[in-house]
């Protein structure tokens, strides 16, 4: 398989979420941006100066000139660990620093040496270590590619739309006179006088976007690059975008898309796969040449190019390199994989009950409920209306009682106000963003007239920490966790519902971190939670606003969609999508947001949702009530089914989580991830894989009476999770279905752990017995695995925690320790064994460690080959073996 590859661009991105475009610019509104794309392909005035090349034994370093206005560039080139190279280009010598993104990567990546195999006056050549895969620098005009063998990989600059706007002095602010204060950037001063002598554009030096003025001292500062990729058609990537996962051209598009994270993956039709991080805007060309080809382009307005280009070889091996780099999904505690009710907002404690009793009368599950911003006192974050809310921890102790939990919004957002502690302490500390002029930034939301905490220092992250402590965060208790809402952060009043881009953090503008923004709120949140615990409980943190590297610290959601059809249909793909980068933890909100579903749609979304990461219905303050027992008893019944099958699969999505946190691995994942061989597979979005052994085609369109589900894999066989029903691979089934349909099918050659008693809270399930679906293929053992620990402390990370291998090869069914060293010890034990695609044995006998061997009961179903061994018995942490003869 030839290499694939990713490509991480770390810079800072403006992407939001929105449900009234015409607040966002489009790229003809962004100065920046529509100053890069007018610029025209083949005319690149950048070249490299080979005389300058120093190569050690970590890197090389190299000059690139633009010819046009004689501004020198840096260019660093790094060979990492794990078949990753890394690409930077910086201004030589910038009128001042400009900013580089920090606290993203988990460390210094460590590198590997780079080899030089040829130079001559066009360019040189270097060995990536790999066998055949090289790096060609072209000196005129500058282009760099990628190598494997014959075949170019990856080239970036081959269309020439390289860009980098330097800092610069405006003519008018500074004396030609030479001063002891400006003669270290005497060389600077002259080269701007020259540059002033260039065209001056709109939007260089100041631009508005409706009332709102952007005033850019240092001017221009925009950096735009363009990769080329020979033999890709499908490109992926980019959360958080609201469309297909297959990533659309932009070539007919007035606006490039903007993005959250930027990481792009690419599908090779003929062999891999590859991702790929991106700035503000990018723009996506298909080209049909005799080999089919992408080129991508990435702009962004401030910042540096640095590039993270990751050869694979395979999609795993993609994932891999990647968390490297900025670490991977945290383990969530097992309660958060279980359902969440939601609502803006529920009344008062009364309320509460009322829900929370709503659900045991009608014997539907759930974990935790959640409070939006009317629990608050006057939406003063940390606090709790005194009316409504009055003995928060009797409201909360009345959870623990069953074993549930609650989930509490705090926002960035903070009430301008005297008699405000929280308030009082950021201003006294300095903690307040500020305002171009110096003064603290205020602007309006939820509150009023509020601040905003400057996140990005780590002084100012420490002390939001240290507020979740039980003693200052009054009324909170252990069961009580935190979402981060509006955390992009949202300023009604602000250009594009946010910050204004001058506003400034310490020596930056926000224009330069504004995604960081969101990744700080949750970094400093969830080490509350972690702190507030002793460092032992494993927090649950929610975010609407995350950047590359988010994963390390909760979840997500896909934000404000609404109750309609297509909302439902997208929230596949942008899952997807963001579990591509790392970030396995994501849901959208169940029967929409805003807007009021049909029973038909709420329904359908509950069965989408009980198969996505984070499971959580959410609805407007406007909207009628939506709990699930509020439309008839027919889809009362239809949805508790639905989520007391999210119950059952528990272990299965923990395990995922585990090995999502252990490799970073997405859970919830493309088709093509286990099938890059199968063309069948790179556009699909409207079904997908849990793990590799689950696959989901959920009912998406209103009135269906029938879904065509793709089953991948030649050799592979697929058993209808309801039915038992098998079918062969690499075909389109047509499946009837009704209103209780969700067309679900378990790999054949796996074993997946199921609990079948379900309770009011997965907590109260911890020491149930497990039943094992066998699924067998004629052709490979079947595996499987099980894994259990406490599911709420880190203590896993001391190896107290059971992992189990499970396999049936040639008619035994073993259990045997994965981890050795671990210590960890169980009440659960192994109630049912369901065999699909099995022979009637003779007998069944069960030998379990120290020797003892007993006959099992079993019934077999000869019209649906099912096997199901009855009462085996033994513990789940244990060794044994089942021998069918």
């Amino acid at each position: 398989m030839a290499p694939v590859l990713l490509l991480w661009l770390a810079v800072s991105l403006s992407g939001t979420l929105a449900v009234d475009r015409g607040n966002f610019k489009t790229c003809d509104q962004s100065a920046f941006c529509k100053r890069q794309r007018a610029l025209k392909p083949g005319e690149s005035p950048y070249r490299a100066l080979l005389e300058t090349m120093e190569l050690t034994n970590t890197r090389l370093t190299l000059q690139l000139i633009n010819d046009n206005n004689k501004v020198h560039l840096l260019l660093e080139l790094y060979r990492l660990q794990g078949n990753i190279t890394r690409v930077k280009i910086n201004e030589l010598k910038p009128l001042k620093p400009r900013y580089e993104v920090p606290d993203v990567l988990i460390r210094e990546p460590p590198t590997e040496p780079l080899s030089l195999l040829s130079q001559d006056e066009n360019g040189v050549v270097l060995s990536l270590g790999a066998e055949s895969q090289r790096v060609i620098v072209s000196a005129r005009p500058f282009r760099l590619d990628i190598m494997e063998g014959r075949d170019v990989l990856m080239s970036l600059n081959s269309r020439g739309l390289l860009a980098f706007e330097h800092l610069r002095m405006r003519k008018d602010t500074f004396s030609y006179k030479v001063t002891s204060t400006v003669a270290s950037v005497w060389d600077n001063i002259k080269r701007t006088a020259k540059e002033e002598e260039e065209k001056v554009e709109d939007g260089m030096w100041e631009e508005t976007f409706k009332s709102h003025s952007d005033g850019k001292p240092n001017g221009p500062s925009a950096i735009s690059l363009d990769f080329s990729l020979p033999g890709v058609e499908h490109v992926y990537g980019i959360p958080e975008h609201a469309d297909t996962l297959r990533l659309k051209t932009t070539e007919s598009i007035s606006a490039l898309q903007p993005g959250c994270v930027p990481v792009r993956a690419f599908q090779h039709s003929w062999k891999g796969t590859s991702l790929n991080l991106s700035p503000s805007f990018w723009d996506c060309l298909s080209q049909q040449y005799e080999t089919p080809q992408t080129d991508v382009r990435w702009i962004s307005e401030s910042g540096i190019i640095d590039v993270f280009i990751m050869l694979g070889p395979t999609p795993k091996d993609i994932f891999s390199q990647y968390a490297s780099l900025t670490g991977t999904q945290s383990f969530p505690p097992l309660s958060a994989l279980a359902y969440h009710q939601c609502r803006w907002n529920y009344n008062d404690q009364e309320d509460v009950q009322t829900v929370d009793a709503g659900f045991d009368e009608h014997d539907i599950p759930y974990d935790f409920i959640w409070l939006d911003i009317e629990h608050t006192d006057g939406k003063r974050y940390f606090t709790w209306d005194p009316h409504k809310f009055a003995t928060p921890k009797e409201m909360l102790q009345g959870l623990v009682d069953k074993k549930r939990k609650m989930v509490a919004i705090v926002d960035p957002h903070i009430k301008v106000d005297s008699n405000y502690k929280i308030h009082n302490e950021i201003r006294s500390r300095g903690y307040y963003i500020k305002n171009k002029d110096g003064g603290d930034y205020e602007g309006w939301c939820w509150p009023g007239s509020a601040g905003y905490p400057d996140f990005t220092r780590a002084d100012m992250r420490a002390w939001w920490a240290s507020m979740f402590a039980y003693d200052q965060y009054e009324g909170s208790m252990e069961n009580l966790y935190t979402w981060n809402d509006m955390n992009e952060p949202s300023v009604f009043n602000g250009p594009e519902v946010t910050m204004h881009k001058d506003a400034m953090h310490g020596a930056w503008e926000h224009r330069d971190v504004h995604n960081l923004y969101g990744f700080y709120v949750q970094m400093a949140t969830a080490e509350g939670l972690i702190q507030r615990s002793g460092g032992v409980e494993r927090p649950f943190v929610l975010t609407r606003a995350f950047f590359a590297g988010s994963q390390r610290y909760g979840a997500v959601w896909t934000g404000d969609n609404a109750a309609e059809w297509d909302h439902l249909k997208i929230s596949i793909p942008m899952c997807l999508s963001l579990g591509l980068v790392g970030i396995s933890f994501c849901g959208a909100d169940v029967g929409g947001f805003f807007k009021s579903p049909s029973t038909e749609l709420l329904v359908r979304w509950y069965q989408t949702g009980a198969y996505q990461p984070f499971f959580r219905a959410h609805a407007h303050l406007d909207t009628p009530r939506r709990e699930p027992w509020l439309f008839g008893p027919e889809n009362t019944a239809l949805i508790r089914e639905v989520v007391r099958q999210r119950y059952t699969l528990l272990p299965y999505w923990y395990q995922q989580f585990y090995h999502a946190h252990q490799t970073g691995q997405p859970v919830m994942r493309p088709l093509w991830v286990e099938y890059p061989q199968d063309p069948a597979t790179f556009a699909l979005d409207d079904e997908f894989l849990i793990g590799r052994d689950l696959l989901v085609h959920p009912v998406t369109e209103e009135g269906a009476r029938g879904v065509t589900a793709y089953l991948p894999g030649k050799d592979e066989v697929w058993f209808d999770v309801h039915t038992f029903q098998k079918h062969n691979g690499a075909q389109n089934l047509y499946i009837p279905v009704t209103m209780s349909s969700i067309p679900v099918f378990q790999r054949g050659g796996s074993i997946i752990p199921r609990k079948l008693r379900v309770r009011r809270s997965s907590t109260c399930m911890e020491h149930d017995p497990y039943t094992l679906y066998v699924a067998l293929n004629p052709q490979r053992t079947a595996e499987g695995e099980l894994y259990i620990d406490d599911g709420h402390t880190f203590n896993y990370e001391k190896k107290e925690f059971i992992h189990r291998s499970l396999s049936f090869a040639k008619n035994i069914l073993s259990s045997a320790n994965l981890a050795p060293e671990a210590q960890f010890s169980t009440r659960s034990w192994i109630e049912r064994i369901v065999i699909l695609g099995a022979s009637k044995p003779s007998k069944v006998t069960l030998k379990t460690a120290g020797g003892q061997e007993s006959q099992l009961e079993f019934e077999f179903d000869a019209s649906m080959s099912v096997l199901t061994l009855r009462k085996p018995g033994m513990n789940a942490g244990v060794d044994w073996t089942v021998t069918l003869q």
